[in-house]
């Protein structure tokens, strides 16, 4: 009998919403699993090869250690969390249709909109676009899962939180009191779901190969690449969006400064067939652009 392919997973309403997706595609194409919630952990010692290998991701690390200590043969991830150089030996093995790619707003009303005003995140990305917009509110930091994050705002005097529209969606936990954030640059990936295996894994590969939503795969790649070229490993507040309409790509790209006073944009329409390093072009594009100067002071802030 074929082996059952062991899924592995964080353990928050989310990432479980996620794999038993991935679960249901694999039994439907006849395939045996099994569903491994790994716990997430900040306490794992990495030794220094496997620090090596590339595992910076800080919500797919446990994952990528667990794959690679043969603990689980595949694991599923937001797209958006993923660094954009997988470790050695681990691949990308599908890409699902992707969801809702919004950022929405979860708030309390919305008469502090054009006044004083407090929102919640912890995405630098959000916090730069939403301080461009709104130059007069504060922004503080917001971390845990989503219903962590929900609660923080129900416990706090926020006026608001930012939130992927996808993520809340998945889960049944999008609220009446919501507005979609139609103006913000979504991260690179958001609202995509990622499925990685070992490389060597000709058996699993096979079977993701089955689940991977071509069209999306071609926009998240478009996205990744132009984040990867801007980047240069520093987190930063930069957002990016290919949409395939009519057999065209639509791109938007942007790199903010921290405090949102500046914004760097490129905006292009090309065919599928030139998509080929189209996302490191856009990311030139924003570097010769005094992309690279924003680039330099925002690494030294968050130093």
């Amino acid at each position: 009998m074929a082996k059952a392919i062991r899924i592995g997973t964080r353990d928050s309403e989310l990432a479980l919403w996620q794999a038993n997706t991935v679960q249901k595609h694999l039994e439907d194409l006849g395939y045996r699993t099994e569903l491994i919630p790994v716990k997430s952990t900040g306490d794992i010692v990495l030794d220094k090869p496997l620090y090596e290998l590339g595992i910076t991701g800080i919500f797919t690390k446990t994952l990528d250690i667990a794959m690679l200590n043969g603990d689980i043969d595949i694991a599923v991830h937001s797209m958006k969390d993923v660094p954009t150089a997988l470790p050695k030996g681990i691949v990308e093995a599908a890409i699902l249709e992707r969801a809702n790619t919004n950022d929405i707003l979860v708030h309390k009303g919305l008469g502090f909109l054009e006044n004083e005003g407090i929102i919640a995140t912890g995405s630098l990305r959000r916090q730069a676009q939403w301080l461009h917009k709104y130059p007069k509110h504060n922004v503080v930091d917001l971390r845990g899962n989503v219903n962590t994050r929900m609660q923080k705002l129900t416990d706090n005097d926020w006026n608001g939180a930012i939130f992927a529209a996808a993520g809340l969606e998945r889960i049944n936990l999008k609220p009446e009191n919501v507005i979609d954030l139609d103006w913000m640059i979504p991260a690179p990936a958001q609202g995509a779901m990622l499925v990685v295996a070992k490389e060597e894994d000709t058996y699993c590969k096979e079977a993701l190969s089955q689940l991977n939503h071509e069209a999306s795969e071609t926009c998240v790649h478009i996205e990744r690449e132009f984040l990867r070229e801007l980047e240069g490993g520093c987190t930063a507040p930069i957002g990016a969006l290919a949409v395939i309409k009519q057999g065209n790509i639509h791109f938007e790209g942007a790199l903010f400064s921290l405090d949102g006073q500046h914004k760097i944009e490129v905006k292009k329409v090309i065919t599928l067939e030139e998509r080929m390093g189209f996302g490191k072009k856009c990311a030139q594009e924003i570097l010769n652009n005094n992309g690279r100067e924003l680039m330099k002071e925002i690494k030294a802030n968050l130093k």
